[in-house]
């Protein structure tokens, strides 16, 4: 072959267009498969986040855990002691837990002074702080939202009343104002349903921050073109709110109610330990640790396990939050270490040298 004629060849190769990347590699713009829904799309970047779906597998293990030992709506668990049993101290009260051989024992978690199984009573605590931590969440997240909605569509004076109303709660310190609501909740209903109304009463108190957020997209999406289009086809602004604007702003809110459900559980722990929270004959992590706390230096195992577990949901739920965000939100891209040193180095393009620029020699 002649020089000239590999010289073609060559020049022919080189003006040829690259070929697209196939779909779902890396060269994508947002590297999923084109044709999949937004749900698919936000369940396929969740399941890649490791630390999020570890946490979600470890938190359905320890509600199941939980739930399943120390049984729940009067149907019984398969652990033999219940929360409030009073039983004859076993090993002094010690643990009875063994990992190698591995063993439970008579009380894996140990016993307190009144031989209490500290095990049946930290699951109970766990159900009860888990539960109120969910119905906070909820209930706070449904106030945030609806106020958060009504604000930043309608505006004007609606606007301006709601985000008053809201600017007054957010200067009350949530923990005074979530310790007067818990002892109201604590002496006026029956001590079996306390807990879920304690859960009910701060969540009402716990959605200043969501609303905030909600209104701040609603004022964004409420100027789109879609929702221009749905007024001039006649909508209702509970269909316009409901139907499509809210879809778009659900990933917002699902983030933020997720996040805030850790800091849920953190307060109902603080008030259970100042005596403002769950009261007894029930229990909750918190509670557990303030009726033990004179025996920190004597029975440690009683802070042990009930500080364990609030310590593993917290993040557990954080690490959650954290996947669900950048799933919802798409400028948020994995950094691949193995992908960026395998890219190609551009050159610099040299710049023309005109009069009175220096040029290489």
């Amino acid at each position: 072959m002649t020089t000239a004629a590999k010289t073609d060849k060559a020049l022919a190769k080189l003006q040829k267009e690259p070929k697209p990347p196939k779909p779902g590699k890396s060269g994508t713009a947002a590297g999923e498969k084109a044709g999949l829904s937004q749900g698919q799309i936000v369940r396929k970047r969740f399941l890649g986040n490791t630390g999020a779906v570890i946490s979600l597998v470890l938190l359905a293990l320890i509600l199941l855990l939980a739930y399943s030992a120390g049984g729940f709506f009067g149907i019984p668990g398969w652990w033999k002691y219940t929360h409030n049993q009073v039983n004859d101290l076993v090993n002094g009260g010690a643990p009875t837990l063994q990992l190698f051989p591995f063993s439970l024992g008579e009380h894996p978690f140990g016993q307190d002074r009144l031989g209490r199984d500290t095990f049946a009573q930290t699951m109970r605590g766990v159900q009860i702080s888990v539960a109120v931590m969910f119905i906070i969440g909820l209930v706070g997240g449904f106030v945030g939202v609806v106020i958060g909605a009504a604000a930043g569509y309608f505006r004007g004076f609606v606007e301006s009343v709601l985000m008053r109303l809201t600017d007054v709660v957010i200067i009350i310190p949530l923990i005074i104002l979530a310790a007067v609501l818990g002892q109201l909740a604590g002496s006026r209903v029956p001590a079996g349903v306390q807990p879920y109304v304690l859960g009910l009463l701060v969540g009402v108190a716990v959605w200043t921050g969501l609303a905030r957020l909600v209104r701040a997209e609603f004022l964004s999406l409420r100027e789109r073109e879609f929702v221009d289009a749905a007024r001039i086809a006649g909508a209702s602004s509970t269909r316009i709110i409901f139907k499509h604007i809210l879809p778009n702003a659900v990933g917002v809110i699902i983030v933020s109610v997720t996040l805030s459900m850790s800091s849920a559980i953190l307060l109902e722990t603080s008030l259970s330990y100042i005596g403002m929270g769950v009261k007894a004959p029930d229990v909750s992590l918190g509670l557990l640790i303030s009726q033990n706390q004179e025996a920190f230096s004597t029975r440690p195992w009683l802070f042990w396990w009930p500080g364990m577990f609030i310590v593993a949901i917290c993040l557990c739920v954080n690490f959650i939050g954290d996947g669900l965000r950048d799933a919802f939100d798409p400028r948020q891209k994995k950094f691949n270490s193995k992908r960026a040193k395998d890219a190609p180095v551009q050159s610099p393009v040299p710049t023309p040298s005109g009069p009175g620029q220096l040029t290489d020699a």
